[in-house]
């Protein structure tokens, strides 16, 4: 098989939980811990950091191996789901995984994928796994894909693990409560191992220290570790002020991830690091400084409050549930325009009718869907957006939808895309 017919095969033998939702989630790890051990445990053969949460954990997962790549490290990083090529899932110092090994891991694990019925999710995380072991990193970032205590990356013992935040989001499978939410997360809690949680949030604050102290971890709230004092957003970048707990003397960071939302995951991130170096990790200041205006050149984000074009202002966002929402909608009181065109679509497993509720009422929309099993009728999705006092057109395809938002917005206006990272991804 060529590489075009091994990515088919990949996505007809397996199921995909982001093409067909929560029937491709397996509620344990037996699948995982067996394709371990057909390829030798690959997981332990490099160190890795593990990170978690309900929004942002991709943005903090690009950030931290940024850091590691500019301070030297050999730096793997395993994201999901991939927004244009399968590859972008598994990169080391930025550049995706080579085509060939993709073949070559997939033609030898057709016998295996027989016997054990891996979901798509499973056997492209051992992919990753294998990969980083073969080529030798000195460290992994691993983002989780869905949870945490269930999830298929939860086999690793990592350095550190960093939990983000939570809100809701697949309620049908992770719970229907923040706490039964952060249960799930904090189940990437490790023995021994220290961990970051991104906000304090009151609801669910105990779950992540009763767990921490069960497992003797140093538990630390980034948002308590440090302080924004000033910030400049611009439409290149993010300059902001920070103060440190410890530490009377203010640093300032420039980022080129915009949105306004990344400064709870710069925290994170700052957290990450003091831990980090304080196990021996070589982090110099002038490394985190470069390695966080230059994000996207180092790693290859993209999606995260991205502008592609001016005159009309153009935007990406994969904001996708409430809380993603809500932060798109806070940064656009940052941007100046006569009229706002968005286009959106959601997955039918979200709750939709409650973000179009967060949506502003004074846009048009051009409500769409993608290309997959999972994704909420463009006909359906305009008959909630109705109740929801919104207005607009449906559209079959994304693509005639941004087309038509591209046709009809003047040079003072502006289009945002938002509501599903498949959306942003057929946009790209």
């Amino acid at each position: 098989m060529n590489y075009e017919q091994t990515i088919e095969y990949l996505y007809s033998q397996l199921p995909m939980f982001t093409r067909v939702g929560a029937s491709a989630y397996k509620e344990d790890l037996d699948n995982t811990l067996a394709l371990a051990e057909v390829l030798d445990q690959p997981q332990r053969k490099f160190k890795s950091i593990h990170i978690a949460g309900t929004n942002g954990k991709g943005s903090v997962s690009h950030m931290l191996a940024a850091v590691l790549q500019q301070a030297g490290y050999k730096t793997g990083l395993y994201t999901s789901p991939h927004l244009k090529d399968f590859r972008e899932r598994i990169r080391i110092n930025g550049v995706p995984c080579r085509e060939d090994f993709v073949i070559s891991f997939t033609e030898r694990m057709r016998e295996s994928i027989t016997s054990i019925e891996p979901s798509f999710f499973e056997l492209t995380m051992m992919m990753a796994f294998e990969y980083f072991a073969t080529e030798q990193v000195d460290v992994a970032v691993i983002e989780t894909g869905l949870g945490g205590r269930l999830d298929s990356t939860n086999i690793i013992l990592p350095e550190l693990s960093v939990i983000t935040n939570i809100s809701f989001d697949h309620m049908h499978i992770l719970g229907d409560t923040l706490p039964k939410i952060a249960f799930e997360k904090a189940g990437i809690i490790k023995p021994g191992v220290p961990v970051v949680i991104g906000e304090t949030q009151p609801e669910v604050k105990h779950v992540f220290e009763e767990t921490a102290a069960r497992h003797h971890s140093a538990i630390h709230f980034a948002d308590q570790e440090w302080r924004i004092t000033d910030r400049q957003p611009d439409v290149e970048a993010l300059t902001l002020t920070i103060l440190e707990d410890a530490d009377p003397e203010a640093r300032t960071y420039t980022l080129d991830l915009t949105g306004h939302y990344q400064e709870k995951n710069l925290l994170s991130v700052l957290s990450a690091v003091r831990i980090l170096r304080s196990q021996g990790w070589r982090l110099s200041e002038q490394a985190v400084h470069t390695a966080l205006a230059a994000v996207k050149r180092l790693t290859g984000i993209r999606g995260r409050w991205d502008v592609i074009a001016r005159d009309p202002y153009i935007v990406l966002d994969v904001g996708h549930n409430e809380a993603g929402i809500q932060e798109i909608l806070q940064q656009l009181t940052l941007v100046n325009y006569k009229k706002l065109h968005i286009v959106t679509g959601f997955v039918k497993d979200k709750d939709v009718a409650k973000a179009l509720d967060l949506l502003p009422g004074f846009a048009q929309y051009y409500f769409t869907k993608a290309q997959i099993p999972r994704a909420m009728d463009e006909q359906e999705l305009y008959t909630l957006a109705v109740a929801a006092g919104l207005s607009g057109s449906t559209y079959p395809t994304v693509a005639e939808a941004f087309n038509a938002a591209k046709a009809n917005a003047a040079k003072e206006d502006m289009i945002l895309v938002c509501g599903s990272f498949f959306i942003v991804a057929e946009v790209l």
